[in-house]
């Protein structure tokens, strides 16, 4: 029987610029007195690979278009928020009490990914300009500083669409195949499964974004036990569907 564990890992100071994820996380997990071991699964949240990046925005500095002063109005939002929306978006999906885009990744979120919590007032922080870099980067360095194989999972909460909650998804992998393919396996009464695709990196995200929290519990990183997943490269782009394959659209 599979039996998964997850580990919060606490003790990272707020993260800065230029500062190294992969080595915080190493110090973070000696001092807790954990052991990253092969096969372990490391979930680390967008907002401190962003701020690890630079990819944070001071709104004082943003001068919205047009475009972004006159959605703003229609759904009560602050034009400086719009604004860097649109630079983040390759298109908008649909307008609302939110604003759902496309992201320049191929993600379909609200507001894509532009969010104002848990960085400073008058500051946003942006989704990382190539996630699975990201995650791929701190995989390096667990494995320079450790020695073992691991596969690292860079998180977001996100909504769904036709159902009221937000929950972690993946938005970068390194080391593991995002997807499970289970077409030609069969079922408990011997059915050939004919379509099944199952997605352990969004499963897994979203077990660790428990173990996070949303507020101001300051555990950005979860070591993860016992996952089973497909070792590999792996992409994000993956699980990306397709427009031309959206039923809803």
């Amino acid at each position: 029987m599979l039996n998964v564990q997850l580990f919060a890992i606490t003790g990272i100071p707020v993260v800065k610029r230029n500062d190294d994820v992969g080595e915080l996380i190493v110090a973070a997990v000696e001092k807790q007195r954990l052991k990253i071991e092969d096969g372990d699964v490391l979930a680390v949240a967008q907002t401190v690979i962003s701020r690890a990046e630079g990819e944070v925005v001071d709104l004082r500095t943003i001068r919205p278009s047009h475009r972004a002063v006159e959605i703003a109005k229609k759904i009560d939002k602050d034009p400086r928020m719009v604004e860097v929306i649109l630079q983040q978006s390759s298109e908008i999906v649909r307008l609302g009490h939110v604003i759902i885009t496309r992201t320049k990744h191929g993600f379909v979120c609200a507001n894509a990914g532009v969010d104002s919590s848990n960085v400073e007032d008058e500051h946003v922080t942006l989704l990382p300009s190539d996630p699975d870099a990201s995650a791929a980067r701190i995989r390096e360095t667990i494995k320079k500083r450790l020695g073992v194989d691991i596969a690292v999972i860079i998180t977001d909460t996100q909504g769904r669409p036709f159902r009221c909650g937000c929950v972690g998804l993946a938005i970068g992998v390194a080391g593991m195949k995002p997807l499970a393919d289970m077409r030609g396996r069969r079922d408990l009464y011997g059915k050939e499964l004919k379509v099944t695709v199952t997605c352990p990196a969004d499963s897994l995200a979203a077990a660790a974004v428990m173990i996070m929290g949303e507020s101001d519990e300051g555990t950005p990183a979860v070591l993860i036990k016992g996952a089973k997943y497909e070792k590999d490269k792996g992409s994000i782009r993956e699980v990306i569907r397709a427009p031309e394959l959206d039923l809803f659209r």
